[in-house]
């Protein structure tokens, strides 16, 4: 063969392979248009680290989910997605439900018993749940390109963090935490302050590590084929309660129907750490359990305004150790411990209780109230904003009696994502138990703790009053152990 059929054999080979590849282009951008509105649009060509989508009802957040994923699991073979619920059931009769309607079977199939989509190029999206905290870690050892969150909001900060450090892989495809969601449920308050608060719609932001992030807010009213479908959609909306209405209708992040404590406030409440006078008594009050240990510390100064100054948040810790951890944190003097009543219950495996082994360990405790309600609604009333002026500028501000030091990172995230309990709406929920161990801890304080109204000299305190308590405790345990040194 000549050298000049050989150069036309080569450019017809080339050209061959140009218009396979306009072909599978072409083919790709075929099985991947679909009609979306303007802002479903806009999340699919997101590219941003972290995306959050949503707001108001009917925005057809889910739809652009499953869509989106099918769109990379074609453009990018062999990228791996995972797609989130809190619950299996909840995303069976949603984005499973619809990804089997949407996708295409001649280049995907879906496998129920392990939850995947396995496409032809290698690509994979794999539904999961995420029920509880301790759920997170069925994915310790994964690695996914992208992790898509229906209902974020539905998630605590923990869940979502976590997963972020799932992100990852050898490889050129996007590496994405895309999000949808409406406002309320127990992960409102984090998700605003990730994604909303002080922030515009539509515009890039970055932390502090450089990750980009963006809101896409969508309302029912730009959704046209919801509205051609089921017109009547939004006077059904509009019926809803007034809190519901402006959440669901009209995407408002700064209505949350459910919350428990309304009354809490980050700009308020959490505040910089300063050096606390050492006049001010010093509290520490705990809940404990095997599965975590919320110990905070407390200063109240002459004029009643309780300080949180300082947290230990950790779990499996066995009783002795839990004493050791409080001992090393403590490192002052504390005029009283408080502990809920449980803790005085007898083990069967020792015959003790825990506040005894604790007692052993070096760390005696008083017993405070078990109240439940009574307890949250001295909590609200600690927490509640009311005006005053600066001290140093004269400006009037708000305050509250009770204020966080912004090292206290356990109690500042879970507090305002706790929610009134539907059956007791005087009660807090008491799932997920995760969000509840540092409320809980608070809530000893704050139901046990009364400043006497009037001067009372030393050593005279009023009838049940904590000092009282502590008093009859400690005077108790020393007739213990002088009946065990007289055996």
């Amino acid at each position: 063969m000549s050298v000049k059929d050989e150069i036309k054999r080569l450019n017809l080979l080339m050209l061959q392979k140009l218009q396979e590849q306009e072909r599978e282009r072409a083919k790709i951008i075929e099985i991947t248009t679909f009609d979306v509105t303007s802002k479903q649009q806009m999340f699919l060509d997101s590219l941003q680290d972290e995306v959050l989508y949503g707001g108001a009802a009917g925005g057809g957040k889910s739809y652009a989910q499953v869509l989106d994923a099918w769109i990379y699991a074609i453009k990018y073979p062999g990228i791996k997605q995972l797609v989130l619920r809190r619950t299996f059931p909840e995303l069976k009769r949603s984005l499973i439900m619809t990804s089997v309607m949407l996708y295409k079977k001649e280049y995907a199939k879906y496998n129920e018993s392990d939850k995947k989509w396995k496409f032809n190029n290698g690509s994979i999206i794999e539904f999961g749940y995420c029920e509880s905290e301790k759920d997170v870690t069925q994915y310790q050892s994964a690695e996914y390109d992208v992790i898509r969150f229906d209902e974020l909001t539905h998630f605590t900060e923990f869940q979502y963090t976590y997963l972020i450090s799932r992100i990852r892989g050898a490889n050129n495809f996007p590496k994405q935490m895309k999000s949808s969601t409406n406002p309320g449920s127990v992960g409102h308050a984090w998700v605003k302050g990730r994604f909303i608060e002080d922030r515009i719609p539509l515009q890039t932001y970055e932390d502090d590590l450089q990750r980009s992030s963006i809101f896409i807010p969508a309302k029912v009213q730009e959704n046209s084929f919801l509205m051609e479908s089921d017109p009547k959609y939004i006077q059904r909306l509009e019926q809803l309660p007034e809190k519901e209405r402006k959440a669901l209708l009209e995407g408002d992040w700064d209505i949350f129907e459910g919350q428990y404590f309304t009354e809490f406030r980050k700009d308020i409440h959490v505040i910089e750490p300063f050096v606390i006078p050492a006049d001010w008594r010093r509290y520490m009050t705990l809940d404990y359990g095997l599965d975590m240990l919320a110990c905070y510390w407390i200063a109240l100064s002459p004029d009643n305004q309780a300080i949180i100054y300082k947290e230990l948040y950790q779990p499996n810790l066995i009783i002795s150790d839990a004493a050791k951890a409080i001992l090393e944190v403590e490192n002052e003097e504390v005029y009283m411990r408080l502990a809920p009543p449980d803790l005085w219950n007898r083990r069967q495996d020792t015959g003790k209780s825990a506040a005894q082994i604790f007692h052993e360990n070096g760390v005696t405790l008083v017993e405070s109230k078990n109240d439940r309600v009574q307890g949250w609604y001295c909590l609200k009333e600690w927490l509640k904003p009311y005006e005053s002026k600066d001290e140093q500028t004269g400006e009037d501000i708000k305050t509250a009696n009770m204020r966080i030091f912004n090292n206290c990172k356990n109690l500042t995230r879970t507090l305002p994502q706790l929610q009134r309990d539907e059956k007791n709406p005087n009660d807090v929920a008491s799932q997920p138990h995760e969000l509840t161990h540092g409320p809980d801890a608070i809530r000893g304080f704050a139901i046990s703790y009364a400043l006497p109204a009037k001067v009372i000299p030393e050593g005279k305190y009023p009838s049940n009053s904590p000092e009282d308590r502590a008093l009859k405790h400690l005077e108790r345990l020393l007739k213990k152990k002088s009946r065990r040194e007289l055996l």
